[in-house]
């Protein structure tokens, strides 16, 4: 005789409540919510000046004089572009910017990176004392060597020319690239340069194949913090210019004035968006590169 079928248990098919698991949750974003705030309002104090000055090109004279400040353009001027970039002679500025900011960087680049390997990646009598007379350098206010030098090029004949700039942005960023390239090339395996000088390499040889391609964020790292301190000078560039047609976007922007002194202030919130977003989109552009770079010398190899 066969014992009846018992009929299986069913069990729940709804989903379990995972109380504790809520409510590690929540006190997780209970912890970070001070740190969201936070960051929230570092990005409204970052985001909002940029946001007013970019609203602030669009308006015309009679809107910044007779409007709140925060009131937003009636219409989209866009001749304020037009006039900071021709009336104002906005594009000549930038053209001496460039000019004096491409050569400087290069030069800064070049003599830094290689300054940089020679100190520690070399062995010489003296390269220490080397080392710390560049450190010196940092140490150097900028402003206590602006008139011999504005004597030494008055006397040289060259305070007509961009040339001035050019050497003393030079002089200036080299004692900062080269100590943060012997930086970098420390973190370098010693070896790599030791098998090129085996299979034959010269030091130049090592150094362009070998070495640059190695520290090549780094580099532009450097090269990307340098370009920001040349093109955001003022003050050398207000010192060494005695022409108007010389001077660069820093100083042409103090020339944005009317009779009697008076600000145009369309044309000028314009192009200080031309700059201002000029830069930020090459900042961005390499940004990844920078961040590898700060990193690269971070951790000795």
């Amino acid at each position: 005789m066969t014992a009846p079928a018992t009929s299986p248990t069913r069990t729940s098919t709804g989903p379990a409540v995972p109380g504790p698991r809520r409510r590690t949750s929540r006190l997780k974003a209970l912890k970070r919510l001070p740190i969201n705030l936070l960051v929230a309002l570092l990005l409204i104090v970052e985001i909002y000046p940029l946001v007013w000055l970019f609203l602030g090109s669009f308006k015309t004279q009679d809107e910044f004089l007779n409007s709140p400040v925060w009131a937003l353009p009636q219409n989209f001027n866009f001749g304020n572009y037009a006039e900071a970039w021709t009336t104002g002679n906005l594009a000549t500025y930038v053209a001496n910017s460039l000019i004096a900011t491409i050569p400087s960087l290069f030069l800064i680049v070049l003599f830094g990176v290689a300054a940089g390997f020679a100190l520690e990646v070399l062995v010489w009598k003296g390269r220490n004392t080397v080392l710390l007379t560049f450190l010196a350098g940092i140490m150097v206010p900028g402003q206590m060597i602006l008139l011999p030098l504005f004597s030494a090029y008055f006397q040289m004949g060259i305070t007509g020319t961009l040339w001035p700039l050019i050497i003393t942005y030079t002089a200036t960023g080299l004692p900062l690239t080269v100590f943060m390239m012997a930086t970098y090339f420390r973190a370098v395996p010693r070896e790599v340069f030791e098998a090129a000088t085996l299979d034959g390499a010269s030091m130049v040889r090592a150094f362009f194949s070998i070495g640059f391609p190695m520290v090549r964020n780094a580099v532009f790292t450097v090269a990307l913090v340098q370009f920001f301190f040349i093109w955001n000078d003022l003050l050398i560039a207000l010192t060494f210019t005695n022409n108007a047609d010389l001077n660069t976007i820093q100083v042409g922007l103090l020339n944005f004035t009317g009779e009697f002194g008076a600000v145009q202030y369309g044309p000028l919130f314009a192009a200080i968006c031309i700059n201002v977003f000029g830069t930020l989109v090459l900042y961005l552009f390499l940004n990844q590169r920078v961040m590898k770079g700060l990193a690269g010398g971070a951790v000795k190899g």
